[in-house]
């Protein structure tokens, strides 16, 4: 189902029922970019969490979310293991209002790759629903409730003065008690069209109808009456205008409330923009990220780290993608197929029971959600056999334990986050240390050109004519071991810190000194004695 800003407010009342009644949520980001290629330091199979957690960073703060995918899993009452997925696209638009004009950047092959699968990038642009972080809140929040907010948005400002002159243009030819209707002015726009306007006019007072804005002249005797009889009505209005511009951040802090287990696929940079667009600024500090976002989503479950894990375990064939994963958990492979849990689609969302919308957000969201049921099931029956009696999720939960809290890192010193404690050590293969001869002025860039034919290497430059290799396959580590054994260019070898180090290099060398001035002194100072 795709909520966008006209639905979004109808809609919060019926999402908070069910994300209480829920047994977890399942979520998918698409977002406008995902890596700067503006950004000098690209991340590396070399990267400690924390230089993983810098670099990308400052790529989710250049970018945005346009669209959300939840699907919100609840058990039916009554009937065993069945599970209803109620699933939402929201289409997203940074708020601007008063002193808030985000800017975001768009990068082609995002564009592009949304374009393929179908995305509607009017309801984004045109109609996303309004969200900020704490920190934005706290601005307009200040400003709003003082009366001292003012528009910046070039259009808001264009929409603004239009409606201000057409008040205007009427005003001054009508008389004492006559009206005039701003039709389909609703909503957001409606409780910020009347301040203006009131701010703006002395002799006007104006009225919200479901036809539109009603504004009528009066005296400004009338309209002293009115402003000091309403005061209670504009401070409402102002509070109503600030829960607008929040627009999802709202959903956000049910969400958080809720304490809901959250599961995604690949979810570590989903995680970064939650934090980043809904909670606070991202931190510079990797730990502090790491302590926030455990404590909005305390149990987070990443179904990559988990099918990851025990893939190879059931002999299933390799997939590279969410959507493959799903289909060999409901295919015949699956030893569990006809005994696991069943899923259906709430009657709003039955358009994913006909039809596959890989990279919708929603779609993606309840997939991550069925993979999650379908690969606990199949934890607990390697652990109860058959017959098993009837599951319910806290079993569930129980089988993935191992696996909480643990999110899947693309591309670094370590293949996942801990975010209920310290990061695990790094289990990639070892490092190559390349040393190479009569190729002066060699580049990094160069070096991956060599190797790139047999195996894909991180390349970083360790001394003058030596690099590090870093793969995140053993066989590839074998592989060029082997066919580098005599070759007279280039020699490869596994890298020794107490071999290959400078520091450790350096220190031998002063230690040698000291003990061959040592000996000397020994030797010469003997006789004196």
């Amino acid at each position: 189902m795709d909520v966008d800003a006209d639905e979004f407010e109808k809609s919060l009342p019926h999402l908070q029922e069910l994300v209480l009644g829920a047994e977890f949520v399942g979520l998918d980001i698409e977002f406008t970019g995902l890596r700067s290629n503006l950004s000098q330091q690209q991340i590396s199979l070399f990267d400690l969490p924390s230089e993983w957690y810098l670099k990308t960073r400052q790529s989710v703060q250049q970018f945005t979310i346009c669209q959300i995918g939840l699907s919100v899993f609840s058990s039916i009452e009554g009937e065993s293991n069945k599970y209803v997925a109620h699933s939402f696209n929201f289409f997203l638009f940074p708020t601007t209002f008063g002193i808030l004009d985000s800017e975001f950047s768009f990068q082609a092959s995002s564009v592009q790759f949304l374009n393929q699968y179908g995305f509607d990038y009017n309801k984004f642009l045109k109609n996303g629903i309004p969200y900020m972080n704490e920190e934005q809140e706290k601005k307009i929040k200040h400003d709003i409730l003082r009366g001292n907010w003012r528009i910046r948005s070039s259009l808001d400002k264009d929409q603004i003065k239009v409606v201000i002159d057409k008040v205007t243009r009427w005003l001054d030819p009508a008389k004492e008690g006559d009206q005039m209707t701003l039709p389909g002015i609703a909503g957001f726009r409606a409780f910020e069209i009347q301040l203006v306007l009131r701010q703006a006019l002395s002799n006007i007072w104006t009225t919200l109808h479901d036809e539109g804005v009603v504004v009528r002249k009066v005296s400004r005797q009338h309209r002293w009456y009115l402003e000091h009889a309403s005061c209670d009505q504009v401070s409402r209005w102002k509070e109503q205008l600030l829960l607008s511009a929040r627009g999802f951040s709202i959903f956000f802090q049910m969400l958080v409330k809720a304490q809901k287990p959250l599961v995604g696929h690949n979810m570590m940079v989903d995680l970064l923009h939650l934090h980043d667009k809904f909670f606070r600024p991202l931190p510079e500090s990797y730990e502090e990220f790491k302590e926030n976002i455990h404590n909005l989503f305390p149990i987070l479950i990443d179904t990559k780290n988990v099918t990851k894990d025990i893939w190879k375990e059931l002999h299933f064939p390799r997939v590279t993608n969410l959507s493959d994963v799903y289909d060999v958990l409901s295919g015949d492979l699956n030893p569990t197929k006809d005994s696991g849990p069943v899923i259906v689609h709430a009657s709003q969302c039955e358009k994913y029971a006909k039809t596959k919308c890989p990279h919708e957000a929603a779609y993606d969201a309840f997939l991550c959600g069925s993979v999650l049921l379908k690969v606990a099931h199949l934890l607990l029956q390697r652990v109860h056999g058959d017959p098993m009696p009837e599951p319910s999720f806290p079993q569930y939960l129980d089988m993935l334990t191992p696996y909480v809290n643990q999110v899947n890192l693309i591309r670094a010193g370590v293949p996942k986050i801990n975010f209920s404690g310290p990061d695990y050590p790094s289990i990639r293969p070892p490092i190559l240390i390349l040393t190479v001869k009569k190729w002066p002025g060699i580049s990094e860039q160069q070096v991956y050109r060599e190797f790139q034919n047999l195996c894909k290497f991180d390349v970083r430059r360790f001394t003058g004519n030596q690099f590090l290799l870093l793969t995140n396959k053993f066989k590839d580590v074998r592989n060029v071991l082997k066919e580098y054994r005599s070759h007279p260019t280039l020699q490869v070898s596994l890298y020794r810190y107490w071999r290959h180090s400078p520091n450790v290099t350096c220190l031998l060398q002063v230690c040698s000194i000291v003990t061959t001035w040592a000996t000397l002194a020994f030797l010469l100072g003997g006789p004196c004695s």
